[in-house]
């Protein structure tokens, strides 16, 4: 029987170095049926020429502009569908992955055919000097909250998360995707950008009836704080906070976050930032992002 045929798709913006660390992992790969797209989102860092003079007949898609995680994966998922893909891949550039972890991811999805999605074990590439720190053994999502939360966080691997289970959502690091499953739920929504995006793609998923896996004994590193950091982060990750809530709960659910939002989850946040970060700059883009996730219609 042939093997499922896999696009990864793996998005750059001005990450030269992580890119091509992340692309010879996937040369060590042990499954025999994939082909690597790169997009990038408008690079000034000489990451386009880099990746034609060293893999010579990889596919390089240049976007004029940063489309952000969510438009400029949906080109390359476009790309896929056009190549047939039987599975698309979105995997992160600063990443690095174990040589049978697609064999794995496969071999879960092809077990049943109600798995929509499906994602590895995620380890911190460094956490002091570790590489058996967990940062994703599963997603949980809070729709009274409008919180996710990362099972095993900051955890030492011990087996604790050794099963393959259905999860919330799968960590947009590494995610597996059933190409039929789009038909019925369409691709990313841009309208986030970056960050929430996944789970939102996920949830749309189990809603139409699609399982969403994690499989631990698929296993990759992230670096993590190449792309979470900054000013960046703290007003997307607010501003679509909301946007999440508005498309996934109902109306009187979304006055009751609301509600816990305003009267005990921002007081945390920005306590967080200038009690104990001591860090007065993100108070704006939080603030920001809040107006513009309670102003932005989302449908």
């Amino acid at each position: 029987m042939d093997s499922a045929r896999v696009v990864i798709v793996v998005l750059n913006w001005n990450g030269r170095a992580d890119t091509v660390e992340c692309l010879d992992s996937l040369r060590s790969i042990t499954y025999p049926s994939y082909e690597i797209l790169v997009v990038d989102n408008g690079s000034a860092d000489g990451s386009v020429e880099a990746f034609r003079d060293k893999y010579p007949g990889l596919e390089v898609i240049v976007n004029e502009k940063n489309f952000g995680y969510a438009e400029g994966n949906n080109i390359g998922i476009r790309r896929a569908i056009e190549k047939k893909a039987d599975y698309i891949m979105l995997l992160n550039n600063d990443t690095v992955v174990d040589p049978s972890f697609l064999d794995e991811l496969i071999t879960a999805a092809e077990a049943d055919p109600l798995v929509g999605f499906a994602g590895p074990m995620v380890y911190y590439y460094d956490y002091a000097g570790r590489k058996d720190v967990i940062n994703f053994a599963g997603g949980k999502i809070n729709l009274l909250t409008g919180s996710s939360r990362h099972l095993g966080l900051k955890q030492v691997d011990k087996g604790q998360f050794g099963r393959v289970r259905e999860v919330d959502y799968v960590d947009g690091s590494c995610i597996l995707v059933r190409a039929d499953t789009l038909d019925k739920i369409g691709l990313l929504d841009p309208t986030f950008f970056t960050y929430w995006e996944e789970a939102d793609w996920c949830l749309r998923g189990r809603d139409a009836g699609y399982k969403l896996l994690y499989v631990p004994t698929s296993k990759i590193w992230h670096k993590i704080s190449a792309s979470a950091t900054g000013k960046s982060y703290t007003y997307y990750f607010a501003r679509n906070q909301f946007l999440f809530m508005k498309k996934h709960v109902s109306k009187k659910r979304y006055y009751l976050f609301l509600l816990y939002y305003f009267a005990i989850r921002l007081w945390i946040m920005g306590g967080y930032m200038v009690v104990y970060k001591k860090d007065m700059s993100r108070l704006s883009p939080l603030f920001k992002g809040i107006l513009d996730g309670l102003t932005i219609y989302n449908k």
